[in-house]
């Protein structure tokens, strides 16, 4: 093994994971282009293999470890001004070991988080939402053969596909339904995309029912958001919404300020009840946001909740 090779490499993963805490959007691409190129040099198959097993466990953990120092960052710009580079250090990897479903899945989780959260340009966050469903889509069309490309199928086998994934299968099928659902958010004022919706909401469903507190009660919020986006006049569940924004609280133990938010954007503003939108962002702006690997999320809540605060909504 070139071990000259192995430690270049090393060091440029330390650097990515670097990047949450001490880079800044520019350094970080600049790394990327650097790490990208050495990869993509040509090498002999049996060295790109041997290479990929000797970092795979390396990866691994660094993996665990970059998305809890990500989680538990209270500085959301710096995060996100580091995280392109380690989206082209995935994708770099997969270029070598395309059917690697731990590189697969951090890929689609990234991509998820990265277009829903950072990317404002429509078009942009529904390219990336769309890679990571495909991610995500791949380790779930591996494992369960007879569930390949839900969005493709008919509402009737769609149901059928989706209730064969058992437990062993959650995590690819949640990773799917988030990548879908952060895609149906990027769809402002289609309402052609609007169509989408239920068979997004069949996979919460269906996750919910073999794990109701799945990610920390996430599973919930989703499920919460989804019913409170309409009127009851235009076929939306508030009231199912609300009992959902509940569950999630109850199965976060109420440290997951991002559901309070939602809450209050959703459901409260739906309803016009005034009192409890208050409340909420009261309750989020008073929290001390941190909390283990939810402590960026608060923090980008406590954002949301002052610009709900300061936009006058329930002005007479």
């Amino acid at each position: 093994m070139n071990k000259r090779i192995s430690l270049v490499l090393l060091s440029a993963l330390l650097l990515a994971a670097q990047g949450c805490s001490s880079i800044t959007e520019r350094f970080s691409a600049r790394i990327a282009d650097k790490l990208k190129a050495r990869l993509e040099q040509e090498l002999p198959p049996r060295l790109k293999q041997e290479l990929n097993r000797e970092l795979g466990v390396k990866l691994d953990k660094m993996t665990g470890d970059l998305t809890t120092g990500m989680l538990n960052h209270n500085e959301p710009d710096t995060v996100f001004a580091g995280m392109p580079a380690y989206l082209i250090l995935l994708e770099s990897m997969l270029q070598s070991d395309p059917d690697n479903p731990k590189l697969l899945m951090a890929a689609s989780k990234l991509y998820s988080a990265y277009a829903g959260s950072l990317v404002d340009q429509p078009e942009r966050a529904k390219a990336l939402s769309s890679r990571a469903r495909d991610f995500a889509g791949k380790v779930l069309c591996r494992q369960q053969p007879g569930v390949c490309k839900l969005e493709t199928l008919a509402y009737d086998k769609y149901i059928l596909s989706v209730r064969k994934v058992g437990k062993a299968d959650i995590e690819p099928l949640y990773a799917y339904g988030v990548a879908w659902a952060t895609w149906l958010y990027t769809q402002t004022g289609d309402w052609g995309a609007l169509a989408e919706r239920p068979k997004i909401e069949s996979i919460f469903q269906h996750l919910a029912k073999m794990d109701e507190g799945y990610d920390r009660g996430r599973v919930q919020l989703y499920l919460a958001v989804m019913n409170s986006q309409l009127t009851p006049a235009l076929g939306g569940k508030p009231e199912v919404g609300r009992d959902h924004f509940e569950k999630a609280l109850k199965h976060s133990g109420g440290e997951d300020l991002m559901v309070k938010v939602k809450y209050a954007r959703h459901y409260t503003r739906l309803v016009l009840n005034k009192e409890l939108h208050d409340r909420l962002l009261k309750e989020v702006l008073e929290a001390d946001p941190q909390a283990p690997r939810l402590t960026l999320s608060n923090v980008m809540a406590q954002q949301e909740a002052r610009k709900l605060k300061a936009d006058g909504y329930f002005q007479e």
